[in-house]
């Protein structure tokens, strides 16, 4: 077990929140141990009966079977590339904790048009844009293990992906995680207006141990390189096997 915790602590923190998260709320789903129905956001149980912990398990829904292995790396690969020592949040977890944040809240309103209920796929699509637009040029990502991309266009085929497995409306679940992506991406490190905002408060800052200067100082280009390998995407969202399409209940047809 110790050595279990140890390996732990040396995933960065921020990576560590969302993969342990991922894991947690997914896997009470898949082994019964609570109803999807209670983990998805509905919007008047939040708002009228104080649901509040909708707000986050919500974002860490994912999808069933083989597909959900996948998402765990994916999560993990992205997380640390943008959190490592050598990357653009290196000593810096506590500005990408409140600019993920400042994103989680951003999606909830952005996916009202498409009426999602579960907010893990614009999540994942939002954190894998930032880390591919602020990979090193050249930098290639792998489909199934067979075929190399420039890793740029990853969340582009994801969304293909979505399309082609789901149609339209399951591809459009997903879509407002590549507009905040890349928002946060324009507005941090592009054009560097939302810099200030996405600064982490003093605490934050403090309690995470970040180190001192600018937010956008590693720039894009300064992760490592590495391939990542895209899933076939499942249909069925989230992992009970009875949520899908957009704006369908559970248990519907």
């Amino acid at each position: 077990m110790d050595s279990i915790l140890a390996e732990l602590r040396k995933i960065p923190p921020v990576t560590r929140f969302l993969t342990i998260s991922l894991i947690g709320v997914t896997g009470t789903s898949l082994l019964n141990l609570v109803s999807a129905y209670k983990l998805i956001y509905v919007q008047r149980f939040v708002f009228s009966k104080f649901e509040l912990w909708r707000l986050y398990t919500s974002f860490f829904l994912g999808s069933g079977g083989i597909s959900f292995i996948f998402e765990i790396i994916m999560l993990y690969r992205a997380g640390s590339q943008l959190e490592s020592l050598s990357g653009p949040y290196g000593r810096k977890s506590g500005d990408l904790a409140w600019q993920l944040f400042l994103a989680a809240v951003a999606i909830i309103p952005t996916s009202y048009p498409v009426k999602s209920m579960v907010f893990f796929r614009p999540l994942l699509l939002c954190i894998i844009y930032l880390s591919s637009m602020l990979a090193p040029p050249g930098a290639q990502t792998s489909l199934f293990g067979l075929v190399t991309i420039p890793i740029q266009y990853m969340p582009f085929v994801m969304l293909g992906m979505d399309l082609l497995s789901g149609g339209p409306g399951f591809a459009a679940q997903s879509l407002p995680g590549a507009v905040i992506g890349h928002l946060w991406w324009w507005g941090v490190w592009k054009a560097r207006t939302l810099e200030d905002m996405g600064r982490a408060p003093k605490w934050l800052a403090t309690w995470f141990g970040d180190r001192s200067g600018s937010l956008a100082e590693g720039g894009p280009g300064s992760m490592g390189t590495g391939v990542q390998v895209i899933p076939p995407r499942s249909r069925t969202q989230p992992a009970s096997g009875s949520w899908r399409g957009a704006g369908q209940r559970l248990g519907s047809s």
